[in-house]
């Protein structure tokens, strides 16, 4: 349900509230505060819609920041959920879709690295995963960084001797590889552990994982004895050799939480208008890791307990709550998110302040690592702006910029060429506003034609989706890694868009390359240069050097995807699944490309209508037999009414 009334006066936003108090419901749900443009200023949760949205009527009891809310709003629009926890859910999901200027936004665009055992091979593979789960694999974390899960997959080769190898890998063994060699793998690829030896493997594997490490280390020390016992000593140096592992594991820097299995730690830490929070991942009693969040829009006019209320419900939006979370601070409305973050997992989540004990202890130091890494961030955003500063008063900007962007490109005489830019600001490097272009255009080595195509679509674009610059997406400097000659492809493009505002600095190397001897170019200026050890200069070198590592990646990633680009990728309606029939049917691509009609109709799982479209693919005009039932074009049809009947004869019989 919406109402809008996009004709208002900017005072009388109130009035756009006031009209759709008649038509709201009782019903719990989720309401949108829209501005002119349609762009979500804020979305709340209600349990009566009509009784929350009339409290924005007062204005008189509201602070500032939702009173400019209220003023800037020009629609509404609800959503009604079956209770109030599900409105929680559907809110959390909105806020970080739509990430509204006046709510408490998490701004996380990293995906969360888990730990993958898949299930569905003889001898399943340990590997770290990210993205989408797909069936036959088993999951455990979250884990906070690739780092932590690298940590966790080395242990559990060092432990259980499980492979990492992917199938195709595995599939292709004669012989051990080194992880055999290092005691890290069991090498069940060349059969030096029997299947049910390694499901063994998997079972302890899968135990560690669900935090059963006692039994499983009292388990191997039998076992070892054992062995000792009946003179077996190569089999008991290699379950001492595990036993170490294991005990490594259990000791090695992880914050003591016993008693605890799955559980998640949350601390928040609030100054000078921000917010952290770390957030400690506990599964199966052991530390998977930490990572800071900082929350944008978090005024000081909102308590800690309701920053944290917001943050745990936008946390587990993407995340399967543990059974505990642990807090710093009781959030607003604790029974609700209890229960909401319930409907999420399908069983039951308590949410627990501790007061004494360790838990406690880990709370505090989770709230200490909140504490310092909100002091870093602030140390380094004053460092930023001086910083920024110092980037306006060089250039001749009127204020400091708000947003640079920094373009390079890169390719190997020409080939997968590449053009990037890099995004900077006042909480530096903005990866998630990074782009890279494939360049279409350019041709060979001409660095000029590369540098107007990443223009002209960058510039293009944003004329046409905001002409009026009204969005934060406009740049305040605009850096290009080259000299003159790329300044003045630029500056050739943004005047044939006429954009002529946006200044454009080149950033040429100095004699022999050396860093610090760059020369700076600005349309207008004669080319300055630095002091060696200029902090602005460092800042600058910083800024292309990341662009140019961009480049290169992108550069390498593209060259990559072409070397492992078939020829049967072309073919339109030829999946992969078809492709690996033809690629073990006929050994390659070429020999696809070779073969006649009637080899293509004979490999298993290719039907003729599939074998005619990729013989057409190779061959095209080739003259080809009709498919059976298929009436000559060339020919009249014998039920074609148009044609004689005299023409019309029997068939002879021989015979």
């Amino acid at each position: 349900m919406s109402v809008t009334d996009a004709n208002l006066p900017p005072t009388d936003g109130l009035a756009v509230i006031e009209a759709a108090l008649a038509t709201l419901p009782l019903a719990p749900g989720v309401y949108r505060m829209l501005d002119a443009k349609g762009d979500a200023l804020y979305v709340g949760k209600a349990r009566s819609l009509r009784r929350r949205v009339t409290s924005y009527t007062q204005v008189s009891r509201l602070s500032e920041r939702l009173r400019r809310m209220v003023f800037e709003t020009r629609s509404l629009e609800v959503v009604t959920t079956a209770s109030e926890a599900e409105a929680l859910l559907l809110e959390a999901n909105l806020i970080k879709r739509l990430r509204p200027r006046f709510n408490i936004v998490l701004r996380d665009d990293k995906s969360y690295p888990w730990l993958m055992l898949s299930d569905d091979h003889p001898y399943p593979q340990i590997a770290k995963h990210r993205g989408e789960r797909r069936k036959g694999a088993t999951y455990y974390g979250p884990f906070a960084s690739v780092w932590a899960v690298n940590q966790t997959i080395t242990a559990l080769q060092r432990v259980f001797l499980l492979r990492s190898c992917r199938d195709t890998v595995f599939d292709s063994r004669t012989r051990p590889c080194l992880l055999f060699q290092i005691k890290r793998c069991s090498a069940p690829c060349v059969g030096r552990i029997s299947p049910e030896g390694y499901r063994d493997l998997v079972r302890e594997a899968k135990e560690f994982l669900s935090g059963g490490s006692p039994s499983i280390q009292k388990r191997l020390a039998a076992e070892m004895e054992s062995a000792a016992e009946n003179l077996e000593f190569e089999r008991a140096a290699a379950l001492r050799d595990r036993i170490r592992g294991l005990t490594h594991v259990q000791g090695h820097d992880r914050v003591n939480l016993d008693g605890v299995g799955d559980a998640d730690v949350v601390a928040l830490h609030q100054a000078a208008g921000q917010a952290c929070v770390q957030v400690f991942f506990f599964r199966g009693g052991r530390n998977n890791g930490n990572r800071p969040y900082f929350l944008t829009t978090a005024k000081q006019d909102q308590s800690a307990e309701e920053v944290m209320a917001t943050f745990l419900a936008q946390l587990y939006d993407d995340l399967p709550p543990p059974p505990l979370v642990l807090l710093s601070h009781e959030p607003t409305e604790a029974p609700l998110i209890a229960e909401a973050l319930s409907l999420k997992a399908g069983r039951r989540v308590e949410l627990h302040r501790p007061q004494r004990g360790d838990k406690k202890s880990v709370v505090e130091h989770a709230a200490t690592n909140a504490r310092e890494a909100l002091e870093r961030r602030l140390a380094e955003g004053t460092a930023q702006a001086q910083l920024l500063d110092g980037v306006g008063t060089m250039f001749g900007l009127p204020g400091a910029p708000e947003r640079i962007e920094i373009y390079d490109n890169s390719h190997i005489q020409g080939a997968n060429p590449y053009g990037v830019m890099v995004v900077a600001g006042p909480s530096g490097f903005m990866k998630q506003a990074y782009r890279k272009f494939s360049i279409k255009a350019a041709a060979g080595n001409d660095d000029f034609a590369m540098m107007r195509e990443v223009f002209e679509r960058r510039f293009g674009r944003a004329l046409r989706e905001d002409p009026g610059r009204e969005s934060d997406t406009w740049p305040d400097l605009v850096l290009i890694d080259g000299g003159a000659g790329q300044l003045s492809a630029a500056q050739s493009v943004m005047a044939e868009l006429g954009v002529e505002d946006v200044p454009l600095v080149a950033v040429a190397k100095g004699p022999d390359r050396d860093a610090g001897r760059e020369w700076f170019h600005m349309a207008g200026r004669e080319p300055v240069q630095l002091p060696p050890r200029d902090p602005v200069l460092y800042y600058l070198q910083r800024l292309r050097d990341e662009a140019h590592r961009f480049a290169i990646s992108a550069h390498r990633a593209g060259r990559s995807k072409a070397l492992t680009k078939s020829e049967l990728d072309d073919i339109p309606g030829v999946g992969s699944a078809i492709k690996r029939r033809l690629l073990n049917h006929f050994g390659s691509a070429r020999g696809v490309r070779q073969a006649g009609l009637a080899d293509l109709e004979a490999c298993p799982g290719i039907g003729p209508a599939a074998a005619r479209r990729i013989h057409e693919h190779f061959h095209p005009g080739a003259a080809l037999p009709p498919r059976p039932g298929a009436t000559d074009p060339a020919r009249p049809s014998a039920m074609d009414p148009a044609r004689p009947s005299a023409t019309v004869a029997p068939r002879e019989r021989t015979g």
